[in-house]
């Protein structure tokens, strides 16, 4: 798999969410399922995020955070809120 920005997966998953077919894409999937079922999906990768730092090594811990961002982008893109309004509070 190609390394990507997260701006470029942010980017991704917009074009996925407004092009994509729910029945082949996950994220056009998940977007079309709604905030609830993005929200369940964000607290269980924040729990594997948790668990894995906790007793996990450096790399499986890193993947874990990837699938959090993920499904964080997910909720972005489904609540229509961009990248510039997160940056906006950082």
């Amino acid at each position: 798999m190609a390394n990507k920005t997260f701006e470029q997966l942010f980017t991704e998953l917009q074009h996925k969410a407004a092009h994509g077919d729910p029945a082949t894409s996950r994220t056009a999937e998940l977007v079309a399922s709604g905030v609830h079922s993005i929200g369940k999906k964000v607290v269980e990768e924040a729990a594997e995020v948790w668990m894995a730092a906790e007793h996990e090594g450096t790399e499986r811990t890193a993947e874990e955070i990837s699938q959090l961002l993920y499904h964080l982008q997910v909720m972005m893109v489904a609540r229509g809120i961009s990248l510039d309004d997160v940056y906006a509070h950082l």
